[in-house]
C-alpha cells in the first residue's frame, strides 16, 4: 500500500523559505513521477511542481517558478520542494502525490493518484 507522508511545513515570514519532504513507501518509487499540489483556504487545489522518475525533467505553475526548486532523491525514496521568496498568497496545505501509472505526470487533481495528508505551510505578512 503506498504511503505518502509530508513534513517541513511550518510558520514564515514573506521572504523566507521552507523545505519541504515527502517520504514514499509501498512500492519502487523510483519507477513513478512525484507532484505536489496545494490548497489554500476556499480555494480548490492546484497544481505546484512536478518531477519526472528519473529526475530529469520538472514542470512548474507559473505562480511558483523562479521561486520553488522540486527535487527527488531515488535512494531515499524521497521527494523535496524548496521554497524561497516566500508570499502570503503561499499559505496552504502543501500535498505530496504520487502517480498510479509509470510514465504519467500528475499536474491535475483529478489525474490518477495517491495523494499524501498534507503539511500545512504559513507565510506571514
Amino acid at each position: 500500500q503506498v504511503q505518502l507522508v509530508e513534513s517541513g511545513g511550518g510558520l514564515v515570514q514573506a521572504g523566507g523559505s521552507l523545505r519541504l519532504s515527502c517520504a514514499a513507501s509501498g512500492r519502487t518509487f523510483s519507477s513513478y513521477a512525484m507532484s505536489w499540489f496545494r490548497q489554500a483556504p476556499g480555494k480548490e487545489r492546484e497544481f505546484v511542481a512536478a518531477i519526472t522518475s528519473s529526475g530529469g525533467s520538472t514542470y512548474y505553475a507559473d505562480s511558483v517558478k523562479g521561486r520553488f526548486t522540486i527535487s527527488r532523491d531515488n535512494a531515499k525514496n524521497t521527494v523535496y520542494l524548496q521554497m524561497n521568496s516566500l508570499k502570503p498568497e503561499d499559505t496552504a496545505v502543501y500535498y505530496c502525490v504520487q502517480s498510479q501509472a509509470r510514465g504519467i505526470v500528475v499536474r491535475t487533481p483529478g489525474g490518477m493518484s495517491y495523494w499524501g495528508k498534507g503539511t500545512l505551510v504559513t507565510v506571514s505578512s
